[in-house]
């Protein structure tokens, strides 16, 4: 079975902590450079750059999976991946429904931009994305899933904005894809924390500058490129898998 390799968690010029050289043209320009297959494009609270990420990485033979890094009421990060564009655009709307009017300071947070391919302009976000949205972690999970998408813990075991940075654990009726776990946690991590033992693992590199793409890569082992198979490989069923 071919085996591709992978990363998750990249943001883009629009999260007000990414880069401003983290364009969708610079971005598909290092994932190529790196030989990902796969990369998983996560801004938080937005996923307009999506699109555009897709199309020209689509020209480069590199799937994009196109979703959002959600930050839940309990401020714990969450990755939420959609089937295609018609969803995602349904996800954009539950994100702008639902994000709390606090406006943007660019002193304090940095820009928040949407770029074309030739890095103009296009829309600036006046609310301030790395905010919480009025949902909570159980109501973010039921949506994403309602809708065919993949939901995945971010980071769970990071020091902040987290799972167990905010609840202390891992609860028990969550119904995730995958969890993402902290880069730097160590093998103590399996014995420590109550989660699911089928559960698939991955460790991305929660990109915010070009030179942390494919930091930490997962690689899938399935037949082709694209989000069923992506997703058989999560839940680990008809013999795919990530390692």
């Amino acid at each position: 079975m071919p085996v591709f390799s992978a990363d998750l968690h990249i943001h883009t010029v629009l999260s007000p902590c990414g880069d401003l050289d983290m364009s969708p043209v610079n971005i598909v320009k290092r994932a190529k450079e790196l030989q990902l297959d796969i990369i998983g494009i996560t801004d938080h609270n937005s996923t307009r750059h999506c699109p555009l990420i897709q199309q020209l990485a689509a020209k480069e033979g590199i799937f994009v999976l196109c979703g959002a890094e959600v930050t839940t009421l309990e401020e714990a990060h969450c990755l939420c991946f959609m089937p295609d564009l018609e969803r995602l655009d349904k996800l954009q709307s539950y994100l702008d429904l639902y994000l709390m009017d606090f406006m943007n300071d660019v002193n304090k947070f940095g820009y928040q931009v949407q770029v074309d391919e030739e890095e103009t302009i296009v829309y600036e976000e006046p609310k301030l994305l790395i905010q919480s949205i009025n949902r909570n972690i159980n109501q973010v999970e039921e949506f994403t899933h309602s809708l065919g998408g993949l939901f995945i813990p971010a980071h769970i075991n990071r020091p902040a904005f987290s799972l167990i940075s905010q609840l202390g654990f891992i609860p028990d009726d969550l119904n995730y894809d995958a969890l993402e776990i902290y880069r730097m946690t160590d093998e103590n991590f399996c014995n420590t924390y109550n989660y699911r033992k089928d559960t698939t693992l991955i460790r991305n590199s929660d990109a915010h500058q070009l030179n942390r793409i494919g930091a930490e890569r997962n690689f899938f082992n399935i037949e082709e490129l694209n989000f069923q198979e992506i997703k058989l490989a999560l839940l680990k069923q008809q013999g795919r898998f990530v390692k």
